[in-house]
């Protein structure tokens, strides 16, 4: 069994390589039109370089999982600005998806938590579809459009969760099913748990992209997660990729559901004895506060284990 661990959006290692430089809407309305022009494109070629740095990065560390920023360009989805950013970025957005093909770097999105299907107000639903659109196009502007995934959280519960399920299904109809073929749902650590969410991930054929995290902090009482890793495992054939798994360990008791700086390994020794017995290759995108560090660390404490070997810079094998 082989895992490979990745981080989120930002490689700490490297100086001033933040892939999410930000233009507000405050900031750029007190503009006028030319200097608005030339604010969107010096941010959004900053964000598109520091990325291109960290893909880079990865490479050199043989860190083969990546999450993209969702912030990379500014203002993307703001209904008064909505501007061109594919044209100026054609090569340099090209040359990151290049990257990354060539060597098999696996990438993705994961939207805000705004992004949701599960409210009775129709603007909700469709700034939901132009967020979702705009990651697809950035990921098509990449060329990574039918490899990568959008992963989301099903949403809010609104006080009556079987009514807001139903909505889900219903206002998932408004997203274009190309760019449905390329989310993933997930889990989360105070509404939608495993099994409800798998559930709504079997009517759809969505992917279930598991975070172990938040199962243990909002986990039914029959729910057991060597009883659901087979059938979340399954609807990741329906796209043709390898399960992935979100990991983090929570900052204290006290502060549960939050992430903590470095995964703490003795916190995930029951998901990785189950996981072993599975015999399935797998990657662990890492949610710490230390982003790529963390990753690192826990590869390197993983591989201390007796039976898992380090075969890569984040990647071991049992």
């Amino acid at each position: 069994m082989i895992i490979r661990f990745g981080y989120v959006s930002h490689a700490l290692s490297l100086w001033d390589c933040s892939p999410a430089k930000a233009l507000t809407f405050t900031r750029w309305k007190k503009l006028d039109e030319n200097e608005r022009k030339q604010q969107l494109l010096y941010v959004t070629r900053k964000n598109l370089e520091h990325t291109l740095r960290m893909i880079h990065y990865n490479i050199a560390q043989e860190i083969y999982l990546y999450r993209f920023s969702s912030s990379i360009v500014p203002l993307a989805t703001h209904p008064e600005v909505l501007w061109d950013y594919r044209t100026p970025f054609k090569d340099l957005l090209s040359e990151i998806g290049q990257l990354v093909k060539k060597h098999k770097l696996r990438t993705s999105f994961h939207p805000n938590q705004f992004t949701l299907f599960t409210s009775d107000k129709p603007h909700i639903t469709d700034n939901a579809v132009g967020d979702m659109t705009y990651h697809y196009d950035v990921l098509e502007a990449m060329g990574l459009a039918n490899e990568a995934i959008i992963n989301i959280h099903v949403g809010g519960a609104y006080g009556n969760k079987q009514a807001a399920t139903e909505r889900f299904h219903t206002n998932i109809k408004k997203l274009p099913n190309y760019i449905k073929k390329r989310m993933t749902l997930e889990n989360d650590d105070k509404t939608y748990t495993a099994t409800e969410t798998l559930a709504i991930c079997k009517k759809e054929r969505i992917p279930l992209l598991f975070d172990y995290h938040h199962f243990m902090a909002n986990k039914e009482d029959d729910e057991a997660v060597e009883d659901l890793l087979p059938d979340i495992f399954k609807t990741w054939s329906w796209i043709g990729i390898q399960p992935k798994i979100h990991v983090s360990s929570p900052k204290s008791e006290k502060e549960y559901r939050s992430h903590s700086d470095y995964v703490d390994a003795e916190f995930l020794l029951p998901l990785v004895k189950v996981l072993k017995e599975m015999n399935v290759d797998l990657d662990f995108m890492i949610e710490a506060k230390q982003k790529d560090k963390a990753a690192l660390r826990l590869c390197e404490d993983l591989s201390k284990i007796r039976g898992v070997k380090r075969v890569g810079g984040a990647t071991i094998q049992f």
